[in-house]
């Protein structure tokens, strides 16, 4: 078996601090091995003005962010989801909201540039939501062979599209790091995660911001790990810490097995 954690964060516009939370969150974890840590959406810098991500933007492959996350994957010996981090995008002024994938050894094995981007209405503090303003959307899907199976990779408002995993094909586990707003997190965080567990037939690692953060935006919390039949297995409320649960291939194999819903499927999806 392999272990799966979530980290919950309430981030702050500050690098620094971040990083002392998400160590100290670290610090306090079991790690058996294989170990998956999903870090939630915007863990390094959040609560400030969306503009200011500019500021903090690193060229890919290159810069202190992403430096301190290798170092950590190989100092605790964990393969990280690394939340979202701003990546500068060439003759532009703007960045993509890029989920790295990081192996136990520090190497990053992937870059998930987050497709669909949050320009929406939402009846709380914030109010107006712009996000491709600044972000430039990712094009391509991402699944990867690691120890935990076939990993899929989404972020945040990209759950809302069901399609997008179909495309995916058969994945073991769904990560997503987030920072689902608390107005359309009550109304609809676990359905949606619940809806992906059971159609995909996969875990579900969903690491979410959790409180109220410095620019008064309320997010959600209720970081989860679902099981392929849909269960909760794990839950946090709000704040930060940590959920675990250990992946369990068998069950996978015997969900799919009595309910091949994959083979039954006469519907593809593809990425317009």
């Amino acid at each position: 078996m392999a272990n799966l954690i979530a980290l919950q964060m309430v981030s702050e516009p500050d690098i620094e601090a971040n990083f002392t939370q998400l160590e100290h969150i670290l610090r306090g974890l079991s790690i058996q091995t294989p170990t998956l840590v999903v870090l939630p959406e915007c863990f390094a810098y959040f609560g400030g003005k969306d503009k200011s991500l500019l500021d903090i933007a690193e060229e890919p492959n290159n810069g202190p962010i992403q430096s301190r996350l290798t170092q950590l994957a190989k100092a605790y010996g964990v393969w990280l989801v690394a939340g979202t981090i701003p990546l500068k995008v060439e003759g532009e002024s703007r960045f993509t909201a890029s989920s790295l994938l990081i192996n136990d050894k520090g190497d990053v094995l992937c870059d998930y540039q987050k497709i669909h981007l949050f320009d929406v209405q939402v009846d709380d503090n914030t109010g107006s939501y712009q996000e491709s303003k600044y972000t430039k959307a990712g094009t391509e899907l991402k699944v990867i062979e690691t120890p935990f199976g076939r990993l899929g990779m989404c972020v945040c408002y990209d759950i809302r599209f069901a399609g997008m995993f179909n495309a995916m094909a058969q994945i073991d586990v769904l990560v997503v790091p987030a920072a689902f707003t608390q107005k359309t997190g009550e109304a609809h965080w676990h359905s949606l995660l619940q809806a992906r567990a059971i159609e995909n037939q996969c875990y579900v690692v969903a690491a979410n911001q959790g409180g109220e953060h410095a620019n008064g935006r309320q997010t959600f919390g209720h970081s989860c790990i679902i099981s392929p039949w849909g269960k909760i297995l794990a839950e946090i409320d709000y704040g930060a810490g940590s959920i675990s649960s250990s992946l369990d291939f068998a069950l996978c194999e015997q969900i799919r097995t009595s309910m091949p819903v994959a083979q039954h499927n006469k519907f593809r999806s593809h990425l317009d």
